[in-house]
C-alpha cells in the first residue's frame, strides 16, 4: 500500500475511545453569537467545545490551545457534529463550529455548469463566517492558535473547508473532510488531509474532486472509502459509523499531533469499540 494511503481499518478496534463520550465535566459545549458589521450585523452563532481543564490552563496563560473549525452541511445545524468536536476537544483543541446559513437566507440554487454547481456564494459566505469567528474568538479566548487552524467539514461544510484551505493555505494546519462533493482537493502538499467518503448513490462526488492515488501519495492525502451513507456522518448517524470515524480521526490526530494527548475521563480501562464497515483506503479515479 502506498505510503500516502494509510491503512486505518483496524484503528477502531485498537484505539481506546472512552473519552469520545466524555463526561460533562470533561468537555464543555456552549454557543456564542457574533455579529458581522460588514454584513449588516449578520448574526453568526458559534458552538464552542473545550476541555474544562485546558480552558483553565489557557486562561491562566499556561498553554496555547490548537484550534479546530468544524463546518456543517447544507441545512444542518452547527451543533450536529458533537461526535467530531469531542474528539478534537478531548485532545486539547479549542473547537469552533460556526452556523453558516440562517432561516432568513435565500435557498441554495444549484446551477449545473457553473463553478461548484453554482454554490460559490454559499461557500464564500462560509469563509466570511470563519474569519469573523476567528477574529471574535481571539477576544473570548486569546490563548489559542488562530494563525493556523485545523479545518473540518461535512458535505457543503467539506467544500467550504477545502475552498478555505485552497484560498488561505498559510492559515491551515491540516484538513479533515467528510464527503466534500464539489470543491477539488488541495494537492500542494502544504498540510495533511484526511477525507472520509460515503457509499451513497444519492450523493455523488463531482469528477475531478478526488485526486489519483499518485497525487494522494505525493501530497499526503488519506482517503477513507466507507460503506456509510452520506448523512451517517453527523450526530444523527448510527453509532457504528460515528465510532469508526472517531477512531480513525483520533489515529490521524495522534500521528500529526504528537505533543497533544487525549483526556482520560474514566478510571477504568477504556472500552474498545469494534470498527465499522470501512474499506482499505484507495481514492476513486476521477
Amino acid at each position: 500500500m502506498k505510503r500516502g494511503i494509510a491503512v486505518l481499518v483496524s484503528v477502531g478496534a485498537l484505539c481506546g475511545v472512552a473519552y469520545f463520550t466524555a463526561s460533562k465535566w470533561a468537555i464543555k459545549h456552549e454557543t456564542i453569537t457574533f455579529y458581522d458589521a460588514s454584513r449588516d450585523n449578520r448574526p453568526v452563532p458559534v458552538d464552542i467545545a473545550i476541555r474544562r481543564d485546558k480552558e483553565m490552563q489557557a486562561n491562566a496563560g499556561m498553554i496555547t490551545m490548537p484550534v479546530a473549525v468544524i463546518n456543517h452541511g447544507n441545512t444542518v445545524k452547527n451543533t450536529e457534529y458533537g461526535f467530531l468536536a469531542n474528539v478534537f476537544a478531548a485532545r486539547g483543541y479549542l473547537v469552533v463550529s460556526p452556523q453558516h446559513d440562517l432561516p432568513t437566507d435565500p435557498p441554495m440554487v444549484t446551477k449545473p455548469g457553473e463553478l461548484y454547481v453554482g454554490r460559490l456564494p454559499q461557500i464564500l459566505r462560509g469563509v466570511a463566517n470563519i474569519h469573523l469567528a476567528m477574529q471574535e474568538m481571539k477576544k473570548v479566548q486569546p490563548n489559542a492558535d488562530y494563525a493556523r487552524v485545523t479545518m473540518v467539514g461535512h458535505s457543503m461544510g467539506g467544500d467550504i473547508t477545502m475552498y478555505f484551505a485552497k484560498q488561505y493555505p498559510d492559515e491551515v494546519k491540516k484538513v479533515v473532510t467528510l464527503d466534500n462533493l464539489r470543491v477539488p482537493f488541495v494537492t500542494a502538499g502544504k498540510f495533511k488531509i484526511l477525507s472520509f467518503r460515503s457509499k451513497d448513490p444519492q450523493f455523488k462526488t463531482d469528477p475531478g474532486v478526488i485526486p489519483t492515488d499518485e497525487e494522494c501519495e505525493k501530497a499526503g492525502i488519506q482517503v477513507v472509502k466507507t460503506d456509510f451513507q452520506h448523512n451517517d456522518m453527523r450526530d444523527t448517524g448510527p453509532d457504528d459509523a460515528k465510532n469508526s470515524i472517531q477512531g480513525m480521526l483520533d489515529k490521524f490526530l495522534s500521528d500529526t499531533d504528537s505533543a497533544i494527548a487525549p483526556v482520560d475521563t474514566t478510571s477504568s480501562p477504556p472500552k474498545v469499540l469494534e470498527p465499522g464497515p470501512v474499506a482499505l483506503m484507495s481514492p476513486a479515479k476521477s
